[in-house]
Order: C-alpha cells, then sequence, then structure tokens
C-alpha cells in the first residue's frame, strides 16, 4: 500500500472507531497531502459527508489550476456522488483501493477521460466486507438502498 492510499486506509479506520463507515480518502497535489477525510454521515447526521466530500472540504477552497493537478486517492470505489464531484473540479485521477464490494461509476469517470487505478487492496476489501456484514442497513443508507 503506497503512503498516500496508507493515509486513506487510517482515515478509514478512523471513521470506523468513530462509528462511521470506514471510507477514507486524501487529495493530493504534487506530493502534499491537501486534504484527508473519511465518511462522516453518521458521526455528523450529514446527507454528503462521503470520505471523498470530507477531504476535499478539509482541502479548502482551491483554484480550478491545482484540482486539475491533483490525484485522489481512495479506499472505495466512487458512487455517483462522489464521481460527479470529482469532473465538476477536473481531477485527473483516481486511485481506489478496491471496488469489489461496491462498484462505484469508473465507467463514467473513464469516460470523461479521467484515470482511474484500482489496487485491489485485500486489506481494504476485508474492512468494507466486514462493515458491510456487520451493519447492512447503514451501508445500504449510504448507498441509497
Amino acid at each position: 500500500m503506497n503512503k498516500f492510499m496508507k493515509i486513506a486506509y487510517d482515515e478509514a479506520q478512523l471513521g470506523l472507531s468513530e462509528g462511521g463507515i470506514p471510507i477514507g480518502s486524501v487529495l493530493v497535489h504534487q506530493g502534499g497531502v491537501l486534504g484527508k477525510g473519511h465518511n462522516r454521515r453518521i458521526q455528523q447526521k450529514s446527507a454528503i459527508l462521503h470520505g471523498e466530500m470530507d477531504a476535499l472540504e478539509n482541502a479548502g477552497r482551491l483554484s480550478a489550476l491545482v484540482y486539475r493537478e491533483c490525484v485522489l486517492y481512495t479506499t472505495l470505489s466512487p458512487c455517483s456522488m462522489c464521481t460527479g464531484t470529482i469532473l465538476l473540479y477536473g481531477i485527473p485521477k483516481v486511485v481506489i483501493a478496491e471496488n469489489t464490494t461496491f462498484m462505484g461509476e469508473e465507467a463514467l469517470l473513464r469516460s470523461k477521460g479521467v484515470e482511474v487505478e484500482v489496487l485491489d487492496d485485500s486489506s481494504c476489501i476485508a474492512m468494507m466486507a466486514a462493515f458491510i456484514d456487520k451493519h447492512p442497513e447503514l451501508w445500504n443508507e449510504d448507498i441509497g438502498v
């Protein structure tokens, strides 16, 4: 696991320890972390604080030029909402730890020219599978089922 995905994984673990859904994300620009976050929908009673959205929020307001040079690392394949945000801000590359437990909008990202790399990380697969098995109602709420 590379250092940025490790940060995302640690964020996911933090979310789990807070009673939330274990998904973490990191926004990286020129080798430096601009923002990191984790899914906080449960903790903050939020409709939108997925891991990717939290990382972007924590990065703060940035110019379009900066977003266009970023890489977004996420422990799980991005949903429609997070994909839309990636496309809106022109983030050119997304590195995904796993898409076994949930397949997001990777095809849409690719169709819009975003480079998508999937790592098939076994630790992230195990973390999400265990969470989904233990809390299917929270997971279904998070993905809109």
